[in-house]
């Protein structure tokens, strides 16, 4: 997470609680992160499927970082958010270099977030569209 980030205490607390984390096995850095829009980018190295390619479990789990992100920055401090749903439509593939997906909100509300995120390659291609709805809770 870069530094500008961490003045929000949900980036804060994410950023403070990665260690041993999916997010940090698979290096998804986080570089813009708002309700509005996130972005992240994720190594391909280190995350394919036995043929060399961008494994497609691995965009989902950058999908799903990007969406449960938003959603916890749109609910708030004393929300818990949880997955509900998540689909993924694979378009192309990636063998090497950085893949970069960028969320935005579909619907917002008060116990529903629901995201959009798209998946590029280095070269602007898109490899992958997914959609996550996640439950807003009050935590504890």
């Amino acid at each position: 997470m870069t530094d500008e980030n961490t003045d929000n205490p949900i980036l804060a607390a994410a950023s403070a609680s990665l260690a041993g984390t999916l997010m940090e096995r698979m290096d998804i850095r986080i570089l813009e992160a708002s309700a509005q829009r996130l972005v992240a980018t994720m190594p391909v190295a280190g995350n394919t499927q036995p043929y060399g390619l961008l494994h497609g479990g691995a965009s989902v789990v950058l999908a799903e970082t990007l969406g449960s992100l938003g959603t916890a920055l749109h609910a708030g401090p004393g929300k818990a958010v949880v997955g509900l749903d998540i689909n993924a439509t694979h378009h192309r593939s990636a063998r090497e270099g950085l893949v970069t997906g960028v969320a935005t909100p579909i619907s917002l509300g008060r116990t529903i977030g629901c995201y959009e995120i798209i998946i590029s390659d280095q070269s602007g291609v898109r490899l992958c569209t997914s959609r996550i709805t996640c439950m807003i809770r009050d935590a504890g």
